[in-house]
């Protein structure tokens, strides 16, 4: 049985990718906890070769668009990374890198904040060392309730509803590329089956669809009003949408907008009533 390493495994997509394939692999899961070691980088290295994966899917990262803090999160998102590609460019294993589209930022062309610059930066490394790197879009479904201010708009909002809060959108109708969770899960193993022929290289992993933040409220039957233009924080993106052109060659998603939420919305329903 192959043996594979998945950061991240307490968090929102890596939950769900490890619930996939607990019985396919052994599996070793690595998450913020090991930088408590004053020592973590040692930590980290110890960890690898007593375990030898064969597959490292790389998720964990901090996810905070907002955060300011350098240090913390270039250690956290660019230092954590070198050290698992430099571990398996030595021993010639596998690794799969969970990047993201705000590394096209607000003009197409480079990251617009610190979060994004970390993703990037981290990203570049592992591609131009013969790894792959997903550039997830909007990511929403099961198990992001933990994510706060990061969780999708379809949970925060879902939530507000269920609280009897108002649910207000910003103006200037900002669309995203929304994916279903269980998509970038397919993209990730879809990414192992065919890694010879997909290395050094990023991919997009979204729908193709800009969908407006009015309509995934209106499939979820939440009711919404508008913010004042003036909430709208600056360098915000109002569009993002994957190109079909990046996807990885025949790989496609499952799930559409409707279906996905539809799908969630039943997952959030049964939540509700525990």
């Amino acid at each position: 049985m192959k043996k594979i390493l998945i950061t991240g495994t307490k968090g929102f997509i890596g939950k769900n990718l490890l619930n996939f394939v607990r019985d396919k692999f052994r599996i070793l899961e690595i998450n913020e906890d090991i930088f408590h070691f004053e020592n973590w980088d040692n930590e980290l290295e110890t960890l690898l070769n007593n375990f030898q994966p064969d597959i490292i899917f790389h998720i964990g990262a901090c996810s905070n668009t907002m955060e300011t803090d350098v240090n913390y999160i270039m250690k956290v998102n660019f230092e954590f990374t070198k050290i698992l590609v430099d571990w398996v460019v030595k021993n010639n294993k596998k690794i799969i890198y969970s990047s993201s589209a705000a590394n096209y930022g607000i003009n197409q062309k480079y990251p617009a904040n610190l979060y994004a610059w970390s993703k990037y930066t981290a990203e570049q490394y592992v591609i131009s060392n013969n790894g792959i790197a997903l550039r997830y879009y909007n990511v929403y479904g099961p198990g992001e309730e933990h994510k706060g201010n990061m969780a999708s708009i379809a949970y925060q909002f879902y939530k507000k509803n269920k609280e009897g809060k108002d649910c207000k959108l910003f103006l200037k109708n900002p669309l995203r590329d929304f994916i279903y969770v269980d998509d970038v899960v397919s993209a990730n193993l879809y990414a192992l089956d065919n890694y010879n022929s997909l290395s050094k290289k990023y991919y997009d992993v979204g729908t193709g669809e800009a969908n407006s933040f009015e309509k995934v409220l209106n499939i979820l039957e939440i009711p919404f009003s508008y913010l004042d233009e003036s909430h709208i924080p600056a360098g915000y993106q109002f569009y993002t949408c994957s190109d079909k052109n990046r996807w990885m060659f025949d790989w496609q998603p499952k799930f559409d907008l409707d279906s996905g939420l539809k799908r969630y919305k039943n997952y959030l329903n049964k939540l509700s009533d525990e």
